[in-house]
């Protein structure tokens, strides 16, 4: 058939051009004379017969015809007309730029913050490797050996000249920490490995974002999609028995292999298994899928569904080591490498990915104090409709207008962009359209070469649902690094592009990233179907310099996780961060540990000032650490005379203002009623620690409210930071702590019937005490010689008497062979030689007004509960003084009500050491101290901080506010610790594959930017794919 040409094609209307166009494509598709509203796919066209189609018409109508625009009007009407259009123009009218309109004041609420990520990505093992391949613009895309391929191939198609084996692929994807989320083996085996990389990576991105689940969980959603399941068909189901029995019992039977695989709940599993009550959805648009994710998941946000969310998308198909057959023209590489924007484009390359953002409104991100990484100012989400030429092609019009919605959503002007992550997939017909809605959308407001564009995939290949998200995470690594790294491969322009009409440019290099204002980026992501979506993101802002007054010197790092070798590995991981990272502020390493994290059952946790000091005591962790319990009691122990020592509240009076409030209230309470007494001031406060001031200290009259008034500001300190006792005892003059606490007596009462009760005693004639390593029955033989002051352990009991006869004794003990040792006592405490403080104290007494306790006390009087009429009994406290401490009947009663904490509230460790000797292990959780003990040469805080490391490593609970002032931000730590095994149901070998033998892993090596012409890239050695379709949008 001859068609007219060299026409005057100026003077020739639409009806014309129509006529000569629709003879060429019958021509070319005998599809007769058809109807201005159908496209060319749908009169039978393809994209090769598509490039015959432009190249006829070119010719017979005497116009050069953009590829760009069969495309963009598809239809056989709307072509005539716009080549009517073109052939009218004049050829050098400048592009007119589109009127914006003014936009709303839009609310900071719609500003979006991404304070986290977490992925997995071909040839790097983390974020900073994967950047480092990105600066250097190399090639991450795998080429196998015949060896190393899975896929079904046989002979006739490996050894077609087209045939390319390459694909990026992922490692380890058959590993998995089944236990970490209480996951059966079973079900673990036939789940999707595309899920369980999903679950890891939330929990990580989680930990990343310094995100503690069991504080925000009930407000965190969850936006995931994935690729279809290429699993469930190569492995779960390998065989026709398999696939007739899922089929025969679908939605009924198989339960672990239909949910395992379908991707429908991929977002529902997450929020399963890591408690989170916000929405869960599901997401599949294509290629658009995590930017659709993304999209939702800032949807939500805005609308106040959820208070933070995950959102990404995953990909990965098997076989991972598969190739394909490259067509002249279509969609896959020729070659093996994905060159966007290059004039040798010849197509993409499919691979294998997975990330996942966690998100915030900004105003919360910076009330929370997050760690910003990038902000989401505007969103841009559309279908094309059936304005295009077929159902998988792209559309200029559609990306065009997804791009400007994203621009109104920000409330920004174009020119504020300098940087366009494409879909960019290197495909003869998907590079040119996309800059042609680019420079649309952009509508002249950004001058000419003023916004550099780049790819991903030029590194990585097309990642499929996990494509948009992983440009979005390189985005977010090129403002950290204010940089703009070179696209892969790229040499020169695709003359397809025409890069004159608009302000866009190809970087052949690394750029330093910098401008007047905040630095602004577009990501864009295009599926399959039509879904066109593009972000607007926009650097962090500056963080909120942290007031160094306001931060504790000495810090508590707290860590665990849900195995004890998984801690032993997340305790090096941090020893290690911190050397390798000399930017980590060692308070913002403590507020992300403990506001920012799971507890898990297994525990270890560090005080220290400095990074160096913390490094230390990292690496000395203790190889058995001890499960934590869900919820663990504290009981306070208060310490009886023989525990103080001069100076012992100096260091906390000067430092902590609760503590020295007590101190000072105290101190007028004895000043009223006993006048001045600024000696005991002096021996508690200052610097004074000589031998003289011990003796002056040991006086009972001093000795007695000295430990009263610092064992009770000690309890006041504990319980501002949170810590309050279930249950108390009391050491003798220990004991009117516990009462003052449990509101039997008010503080005043107490200490004044703590200072005349030591001040009788004092008056009483000296005696002598004696310690003895032996049990009741093996000193009973002498207690009617002496009086049994306390029985502290079960093989620890102390005897009091006159000193002559405790002279006396000693010779028969050691005669005995029973150990024992004089204690430096000035009198004879606890026995008959006491009688005369309870009768002078019984009168003191009953002017006090006594209540039932608030807080249960165990009596070291009885050994018991303290009951409320023995609570308000003057002759309990007054005899009191003269009775036995039986302070381990006392422990083993807290053991009986409850294996808790047993927490020394006062100087030193001596009630610690009478718990363990009393109690076994199984009976409680811990013991710790507050306070140093008198040959202690460190400071106070240091033992508080200890103590409450150890207190939360036991179980209790612990509000790290109120605990310790860390510092303001959030970092990024090494995150949780997967103990992963091999969960994998093995396919049946194939007919191209049986004979194989199987190839040992081989160390990745990326093709490097120096060589972009290379297509060698080593393989990694791994289990998953994708199947490419015949038409793309791509």
């Amino acid at each position: 058939m001859q068609h007219p040409v060299n026409g005057n094609a100026s003077q020739r209307d639409a009806s014309e051009i129509r006529r000569i166009v629709c003879a060429i494509w019958d021509d070319l598709l005998h599809c007769g004379q058809i109807a201005d509203d159908v496209t060319f796919f749908e009169a039978g066209g393809t994209s090769m017969t598509l490039v015959t189609a432009r190249s006829r018409m070119q010719k017979a109508l005497g116009v050069e015809l953009d590829m760009t625009q069969m495309f963009e009007t598809p239809r056989l009407g709307d072509l005539a007309r716009a080549i009517a259009d073109q052939v009218g123009r004049t050829p050098d009218a400048p592009p007119q730029p589109s009127k914006r309109r003014k936009t709303e004041e839009i609310n900071d609420e719609r500003a979006i913050a991404i304070i986290g990520y977490a992925a997995r990505l071909p040839g790097a093992e983390t974020s900073a490797e994967f950047w480092k391949h990105i600066q250097n613009g190399d090639n991450l895309i795998d080429r196998f050996e015949p060896s190393e391929l899975e896929d079904t191939h046989g002979a006739d198609i490996r050894s077609d000249p087209n045939y390319v084996p390459a694909r990026s692929v992922l490692k380890d994807v058959d590993q998995f920490d089944a236990k970490y989320f209480g996951i059966l083996p079973t079900e673990a085996d036939q789940m999707d490995p595309q899920a369980r990389v999903f679950l890891e990576l939330c929990a990580q991105a989680l930990e990343d974002a310094a995100v503690d689940v069991a504080r925000e969980g009930k407000s965190i959603g969850v936006y995931a999609g994935a690729t279809h399941s290429t699993y469930l068909h190569n492995n779960v189901l390998r065989d026709r028995k398999a696939v007739d029995g899922f089929t025969s019992g679908f939605q009924l039977e198989n339960y672990n292999a239909f949910t395992g695989n379908i991707a429908d709940t991929l977002a529902t599993r997450v929020a399963f298994k890591l408690n989170l009550k916000g929405p869960a959805i599901s997401v599949s648009t294509t290629c658009s899928t995590s930017l659709t994710a993304i999209a939702q998941a800032v949807t939500a946000l805005r609308a106040g569904q959820c208070e933070a969310a995950l959102a990404g998308g995953v990909s990965i198909t098997f076989p991972q080591n598969r190739g394909y057959v490259a067509k002249e023209g279509g969609m896959a590489s020729t070659d093996g490498l994905c060159r966007p924007f290059d004039k040798d484009a010849g197509g993409t390359v499919f691979g294998h990915g997975a990330g996942v953002l966690v998100l915030k409104t900004l105003s919360k991100a910076v009330r929370d104090k997050d760690r910003i990484l990038g902000v989401i100012k505007g969103v841009g989400i559309n279908n094309d409709g059936a304005d295009k030429i077929a159902f998988t092609a792209p559309s200029v019009q559609g990306q065009a207008e997804a791009i400007a919605m994203a621009h109104k959503d920000a409330d920004i002007n174009p020119s504020s962009i300098s940087y366009i992550e494409c879909h960019g997939t290197a495909t003869p017909l998907g590079d040119p359209i996309e800059i042609r809605g680019l420079t649309e959308a952009f509508g002249g407001a950004a001058a000419s070469g003023s916004i550099a564009i780049g790819s991903v995939k030029g590194n990585v290949g097309h990642l499929d649902a996990a494509a948009g998200v992983v440009s979005a995470i390189k985005v977010l690594e090129m403002f950290r690094a204010r940089e703009i790294p070179p696209v892969a491969h790229f040499k020169s322009p695709n003359p397809r592009i025409d890069f004159e009409g608009g302000p866009f440019f190809v970087p052949d290099g690394g750029l330093s990233w910098t401008g007047t204002g905040p630095l602004r980026a577009g990501v864009s992501g295009f599926g399959v179907g039509g879904t066109n979506v593009h972000l607007v993101l926009e650097e962090a802002p500056e963080p909120a310099v942290c007031d160094a007054d306001k931060v504790d010197d000495l810090q508590i790092l707290p860590l665990s996780a849900k195995t004890p070798e998984a801690l032993g590995i997340a305790v090096q991981n941090l020893a290690a961060a911190l050397e390798a990272d000399t930017g980590l502020v060692l308070a913002d390493v403590a507020n992300t540990l403990q506001n920012g994290r799971q507890q898990h059952a297994f525990r270890f946790a560090v005080a220290a000032k400095s990074k160096s000091s913390a490094i230390a005591a990292l690496q000395s962790k203790p190889s058995a650490p001890r499960r934590a319990s869900d919820t663990v009691p504290v009981c306070f122990m208060f310490p009886g005379q023989g525990a103080q020592y001069p100076g012992m509240a100096a260091g906390l009076y000067a430092k902590n203002q609760v503590f020295r409030h007590v101190l000072d209230a105290g101190f007028d309470v004895l000043r009223a009623q006993f006048g001045s007494d600024d000696r005991l001031r002096d021996l508690l406060v200052g610097e004074d620690k000589s031998s003289e001031a011990a003796e002056a200290l040991r006086q009972t009259s001093r000795a007695q409210p000295a430990l009263f008034l610092v064992s009770y500001a000690m309890a006041k300190l504990w319980r501002e930071k949170g810590i309050t006792p279930t249950h108390m005892l009391g050491h003798s003059v220990g004991e009117f702590v516990a009462a003052a606490l449990a509101d039997i007596m008010s503080f005043e009462d107490a200490l004044t019937l703590v200072a005349k009760r030591g001040a009788l005693m004092q008056a009483q004639p000296p005696g002598a005490m004696l310690s003895v390593r032996a049990s009741l029955e093996a000193i009973e033989p002498y207690l009617g010689i002496v009086d049994l002051a306390a029985a502290n352990a079960p093989k620890l009991q102390v005897l009091s008497g006159p000193e002559e006869v405790i002279g006396e004794l000693e010779a028969k003990l050691s005669g005995a062979g029973l150990m024992h040792r004089r204690l430096h006592t000035s009198h004879a405490f606890h026995s008959s030689m006491m009688d005369a403080v309870g009768d002078g104290l019984l009168e003191v007494i009953r002017s006090v007004s006594l209540y039932p306790p608030q807080i249960e006390i165990i009596s070291t009087v009885t050994g018991k509960a303290l009951s409320a009429d023995e609570a308000t009994d003057p002759s309990y406290w007054a005899g009191q003084a003269r009775a036995s401490v039986r302070f381990a009947d006392a422990l083993e009663s807290v053991a009986d009500t409850s294996s808790g904490m047993l927490l020394e509230v006062g100087p030193g460790n001596a009630l610690s050491t009478f718990v363990t000797q009393t109690l076994k292990r199984d009976q409680y959780a811990g013991t710790t101290t507050s306070m140093p003990g008198a040959d202690a040469q460190f400071d106070p805080s240091q033992r508080i901080a200890e103590a409450i490391g150890e207190l939360w490593c036991a179980g209790v609970p612990i509000d790290w506010r109120k605990v310790t002032n860390a510092g303001h931000q959030k970092v990024s730590l090494p995150g949780p610790v997967f103990m992963r095994k091999r969960h994998w149901v093995e396919p049946m070998a194939s007919i191209a594959t049986e004979d194989m033998k199987p190839v040992p892993p081989k160390p990745f090596v990326p093709t490097l930017a120096s060589d972009p012409s290379s297509a060698k890239a080593t393989s990694r050695r791994a289990h998953l794919g994708m199947r490419s379709s015949t038409i793309s949008r791509l």
